[in-house]
């Protein structure tokens, strides 16, 4: 009987793993296939960031709805409904003949993750029960996690040139499907707990979030005077201002941020939402620069991620133990300094770099980035009451997507804005008319350098200045991230510093869970 429980939790892990594995390997997965993309859809810079920004957007903007959804009518039948619309969203984005269809598709999955991820933990914490192995579990469930991160690249480059760029969604159906049969086995039914479900925080926050990230992603081909750009950006600041206004004063709000006054819980949240800003963006233009600039191919680009697997794979049980032994606070700012120093390294290197040259740039970044994960959800998972679980779990992966959607829409404004100003005085040299500018900028979104790409249609010294103003960009918009993340690490180191200890159970005194609960009250 004993053999048959160990058995039962042990899928059970498996299976969780698994689909959290699918889900976070669909934030950078495509990101190889982008080139082929913009090639075969016919569109530019702006449409692929879309093409990302689709999935994480409305992730962001529905994790927590799906963790209110999850308490109301039961984890694992919210889980299994998420699966079900992510596998559906993975089949219609590769069947897409237009950028249109596969916009819609991306959000159609990112609905599916929104629904599924929340109950995640909450059911790993229902699974296991003893402290210890819950510890583990957990370990293990945010290394694998953090794997689909890195692993996204390296698997996506290699499918991408010999199999098309559908392939990187085709992969997430029999994995989507053997996930429904298993979860249907092996995940047990958590009793529903009656709540509200907060309707006007998710318009009020998917409609702010759609509005800003918009703005961003439009303001610099439209220019940031544009009446629709400048708009869209008051409006969205409007929102999401009477949402986070609305949040402090309902009963049952989406999202608890009074959870927020926890140093700890504070600094560990800002962490993973940092951590998803800088790394996001990067994982989302440094294909386009291996494959448009460079000359790179999907495979070659893809097999350059593997340094950054491998100190993935190092690091996660590494700040396990960390984490352990010295609480969150060592791992998590050892981690942000790591990512800031290989993002901010990046900048040292143009188009005529070779890879051994900047290869250390990968691994600070992928072991600070493995160094952050697990200490992020120990932390959190510490310091809440047990019916606080789903609304943790739920803000995590809140953050951590919020913090790609910005990255990759803040450091892709910052790349264009700086690319279109550069590539404006150099084809001013070269004596090609202002009106013309637009339409070459969006050259590095193809194949570049290979049959049919756009830059390769470009006379050479046009490329040239393409792909100079391209370099200019990537580097100004990977030291604005490395900057950010060096001060989030200064700022965690604080806030973490004077967080009050976690006290062992059945010390007496009172437990973070207790502390928690009497401060969101």
């Amino acid at each position: 009987m004993e053999e048959s429980s160990a058995r039962r939790k042990r899928l059970a892990l498996f299976t969780l793993c698994v689909t959290m594995f699918m889900s976070m390997l669909d934030n950078v997965i495509v990101n190889n296939a982008l080139p082929r993309i913009g090639q075969d859809l016919d569109t530019g810079i702006s449409g692929l960031q879309w093409v990302a920004e689709g999935y994480s957007l409305v992730y962001a903007a529905l994790v927590l709805t799906g963790g209110a959804l999850g308490d109301r009518y039961g984890r694992t039948r919210v889980f299994r409904l998420g699966l079900a619309l992510f596998t559906a969203g993975s089949a219609v984005a590769a069947l897409a003949g237009s950028i249109g269809v596969l916009v819609g598709a991306r959000m159609l999955q990112g609905v599916g993750a929104a629904l599924l991820t929340p109950g995640s933990l909450a059911l790993l914490r229902h699974v296991f029960t003893d402290e210890r192995e819950r510890a583990k579990a957990i370990g293990t469930w945010s290394g694998v996690s953090a794997l689909g991160l890195s692993v996204g690249p390296v698997v996506g480059g290699p499918m991408v040139e010999h199999l098309g760029w559908a392939s990187v969604f085709w992969i997430n159906v029999p994995i989507g499907v053997a996930g429904l049969l298993l979860a249907a086995r092996v995940l047990p039914d958590i009793a529903q707990r009656p709540r509200r479900i907060d309707l006007m925080g998710l318009a009020l926050s998917a409609a702010g979030l759609a509005l800003l990230v918009y703005a961003l992603i439009e303001g610099p081909s439209r220019g940031w005077t544009d009446p629709r750009v400048l708009g869209c950006g008051a409006a969205a600041a409007l929102l999401l201002l009477a949402f986070l206004v609305l949040e402090l004063h309902i009963a049952e709000p989406m999202l608890e941020l009074r959870l927020f006054r926890d140093g700890a819980l504070g600094g560990a949240l800002l962490s993973g939402f940092m951590v998803s800003f800088g790394m996001f963006g990067a994982l989302f233009f440094l294909p386009l620069m291996m494959q448009g600039v460079l000359g790179w191919s999907p495979a070659a680009a893809g097999y350059a991620g593997l340094p950054m697997t491998a100190m993935l794979v190092v690091a996660a049980p590494l700040s396990g133990r960390l984490t352990a032994v010295y609480g969150p606070r060592l791992p998590l700012v050892l981690g942000l300094a790591l990512c800031a120093a290989g993002l901010g390294g990046l900048s040292l290197y143009g188009d005529h770099a070779h890879y051994p040259a900047y290869l250390w740039t990968l691994f600070a970044m992928g072991l600070g980035m493995g160094m952050t994960f697990t200490p992020v959800s120990i932390a959190v998972m510490q310091r809440v009451a047990p019916a606080q679980t789903g609304m943790a779990s739920a803000t995590i992966n809140t953050l951590r997507e919020l913090g790609g959607v910005l990255g990759i829409a803040v450091l892709g404004a910052v790349l264009t804005n700086r690319m279109t100003g550069s590539l404006t005085s150099a084809l001013h040299r070269l004596g090609v008319p202002p009106e013309a500018v637009g339409s070459i900028a969006d050259a590095p979104a193809g194949v570049a350098h290979g049959p049919g790409g756009t830059a390769a249609a470009l006379p050479g010294p046009v490329r040239a200045a393409v792909d100079g103003a391209f370099i200019d960009g990537i580097h100004l918009a990977v030291l604005s991230g490395a900057g950010g993340l060096a001060v989030t690490a200064v700022l965690v180191a604080v806030l973490l510093g004077r967080a009050r200890p976690v006290v062992p159970s059945g010390s007496g005194r009172p437990q973070p869970e207790e502390l928690a609960g009497a401060r969101a009250t």
